[in-house]
């Protein structure tokens, strides 16, 4: 006997559903880089961000999306009644290799669908992919200079000026609805503004990509995660205002600035809380 049909086509299927779970793996992160944000009492503002951007599980989705293409393998045969393995017969082979062609059509068809779907009609398990998203980027506003450098690490330098009439958030990707925000701006009714920055905190940052990698690892049946490439996170973090700050985590307080105060975070995987302000605009 052979493995029963289920089991053939779950086998069939592997890649398949790994691309799915390296998908929940997938984000964006912060590595090395320098961020400035300054708030206005009139509602101007300006936010810049030049350095290291990782694409988590990038390279390992295109990695997995080539191994795809890799040639079926014939399940081992039983003898029935006794467990003991036996030569497969010329049908069971071909009754095999017809599920795993099946199992393996549909199910890459329907996930290829979702994926792209995710990616904002991107394929992931595309070599070009990584390039194709960095040229999406550059078509925005704001992104002065999108490098890809491998390993889904950009280089990236982006600058934006404007009226705080609605909140602000950094990054946003075109049709990509999986980008984690780095830094949100988010407008109160009493003229009051909440500055979070998630990314740079060590709980979102390189903490959280050796979990992504380990799963990925483990995907593989490799334990050795620290083969695989982890941005290391190290950045700097400023808020500069005329406004006046009602809260904030860093440890110095508000600094004296040409234009106002400022305030300072210097991120690694040390630091403590994430970044977070809370600074009244308006007269």
């Amino acid at each position: 006997m052979t493995f029963p049909h289920p089991l053939r086509r779950v086998a069939a299927a592997t890649i398949v559903v790994g691309l799915a779970l390296l998908i929940s793996a997938c984000l964006l992160s912060p590595g090395k880089f320098d961020s400035t944000l300054d708030l206005r009492k009139d509602g101007r503002f300006a936010f810049s961000y030049t350095g290291e951007i990782s694409m988590l599980g990038l390279s390992k989705l295109a990695e997995m999306g080539r191994r795809s293409d890799a040639p079926f393998e014939p399940s081992p045969c039983f003898i029935k009644g006794e467990g003991k393995e036996r030569d497969c017969t010329k049908a069971e082979i071909d009754a095999q290799r017809a599920d795993w062609e099946k199992a393996k059509k549909d199910g890459a068809a329907r996930e290829a669908e979702k994926t792209k779907a995710l990616f904002g009609g991107i394929d992931p398990t595309s070599p070009k992919a990584a390039e194709e998203m960095a040229e999406r980027l550059r078509k925005q506003a704001g992104w002065k200079s999108v490098i890809y450098k491998g390993d889904g690490l950009y280089e990236v330098d982006f600058a934006i000026a404007g009226r705080l009439d609605h909140d602000f958030t950094f990054p946003t990707v075109e049709r990509f609805p999986m980008a984690d925000a780095f830094v949100t701006v988010i407008r109160h009714a009493d003229g009051t503004v909440r500055v979070d920055a998630p990314a740079f905190g060590p709980s979102s940052g390189s903490g959280n990509a050796m979990g992504s990698f380990a799963a990925m690892a483990a995907l593989e049946g490799n334990k050795d995660d620290k083969k695989l490439p982890v941005p290391e996170l190290d950045g700097r973090f400023t808020v500069t205002t005329d406004g006046t700050i009602l809260a904030n985590n860093t440890e110095d307080g508000p600094q004296a600035f040409t234009t106002g105060q400022s305030l300072n975070w210097m991120v690694n995987p040390r630091s403590g809380a994430a970044p977070t302000a809370l600074i009244k605009l308006g007269n």
